[in-house]
């Protein structure tokens, strides 16, 4: 039997980019995704984690979500929809409207639960997929972002997180193993840095100098197709079915030139096992995929050079109004120079642009060397300091280690505040 579904991942729902909300570009891809949905009629959705940009979302970007599941249901009542949590999302939270998500036959796998015995609930993590005959044509095995204090001290293999991840993934694989017959095949979705991994400037840290970044070694060779979410550049990593779909925007500067995409994969387990990395998809092989681009709705520019140089590129970018702020292209200035900036520069830099159709989100000044100091290169940012960064900077000042919950607790906070002045200024 033959499973056809997308994997996709990292949509960060309700991200600001440089103070500026993001939620048009996430209406047109989740409108451009219901298309290929509709179009395709796949056995089913993969969201590999970061559904949302921060733990405690806006009420809009929870909208866009839900209201995405009703319409994917409507257009796909066969497909069924898989997500587990990532770094930037509360497990609990996904997992909590659990009545709500089976009526649009979805199903979030957040965090780790225990049975009666204290064990991992392993059936939990295993969750069938159906085609349209309701006969289960694979098992996915569904890992949310492991947390250490989720997944250590169950027994004598589960000492430190390293340990517990691995014991985690070999009992899972082998209860999968148990359930699996000849014509099913075996995904499994998991959030993680796994070594070799190519990584931009906009994911949260969650390995320390890569020690942490998982191993392929994980995967059993019984594993039809890994569906990773975590890294935003779409990439396999050593072998191809162990894939990254990348995030379907691009997420900061560094990731102007990804081809954001989601993957149709088609898995047929009783086909050669020779063909099983095949990846030309007009072969009837065991595995196929298939990258669908995603159109970009809003540009991004990225600008560097000495001043004179930057003005004139300034000048030849794209004329013409565009009338939607949220609509407006995204430019991020970077001028090399060896001499302090003119009081006015940022005044210029937006007289040079074409008028009511950029917004320009970051200017960053890079001293150059010169022959008679020997001095390397520096860049300075301009833009004022975020709450993020303040905060950052705090916490370092004051000897505290890197903390990557503490810092979602921090986003969170900030995003409520937002939240709470957006409503007393529309009140």
């Amino acid at each position: 039997m033959t499973v056809r579904f997308f994997h996709t991942a990292d949509w960060h729902l309700g991200q600001f980019f440089y103070q500026h909300s993001r939620q048009y570009e996430h209406e047109q891809f989740l409108a451009w995704l219901l298309e290929q949905i509709q179009q395709k009629q796949p056995h089913a959705l993969l969201i590999a984690g970061d559904i949302f940009d921060v733990i405690n979302p806006a009420s809009s970007a929870q909208k866009q979500l839900y209201q995405f599941l009703a319409d994917a249901h409507a257009l796909a009542p066969n497909m069924q929809t898989l997500m587990i949590a990532g770094n930037h999302d509360s497990g609990y939270r996904i997992e909590q409207i659990e009545p709500l998500l089976a009526k649009y036959n979805a199903k979030a796998v957040g965090v780790i639960h225990k049975n009666s015995d204290g064990q991992v609930d392993l059936g939990r993590l295993l969750v069938p997929i159906y085609d349209e005959n309701q006969t289960i044509v694979a098992w996915c095995l569904a890992l949310p972002f492991l947390r250490p204090a989720e997944i250590t001290g169950f027994n004598e293999q589960t000492s430190n997180s390293q340990n517990a991840i691995a014991y985690l993934h070999q009992q899972l694989i082998a209860e999968a193993k148990k359930k699996k017959t000849p014509e099913q095949a075996l995904i499994l979705m998991s959030h993680a840095h796994m070594q070799g991994g190519e990584t931009s400037d906009s994911e949260r840290p969650i390995i320390i100098g890569h020690e942490e970044a998982l191993s392929t070694a994980l995967f059993d060779e019984v594993i039809d197709y890994v569906a990773l979410g975590h890294l935003h550049k779409p990439q396999k990593v050593q072998e191809q079915h162990i894939r990254y779909s990348g995030s379907p925007i691009p997420l900061s500067f560094s990731e102007i030139n990804y081809k954001h995409q989601i993957l149709e994969v088609t898995i047929d387990p009783q086909a050669n096992a020779s063909q099983k990395n095949s990846i030309d998809a007009t072969d009837h092989t065991r595995l196929q995929f298939e990258p669908i681009l995603i159109p970009r709705s809003v540009q991004l520019h990225k600008i560097k050079g000495e001043l004179t140089e930057v003005f004139k590129k300034l000048n030849a970018l794209p004329q013409g109004e565009i009338e939607a702020i949220d609509q407006r292209e995204y430019v991020d200035i970077e001028y090399h120079t060896n001499v302090p900036p003119q009081p006015n520069l940022r005044q210029q830099f937006e007289d040079a642009l074409p008028k009511n159709r950029y917004r320009l989100v970051r200017i960053a000044r890079q001293y150059l060397a010169t022959e008679n100091d020997g001095s390397i290169a520096k860049t300075i940012n301009l833009e004022p300091p975020t709450p993020e960064k303040l905060f950052q900077q705090i916490w370092q000042k004051h000897g505290y280690a890197e903390d990557d919950l503490v810092q979602q607790d921090f986003l969170s906070l900030v995003e409520e505040a937002q939240k709470t002045l957006e409503d007393d200024q529309s009140s």
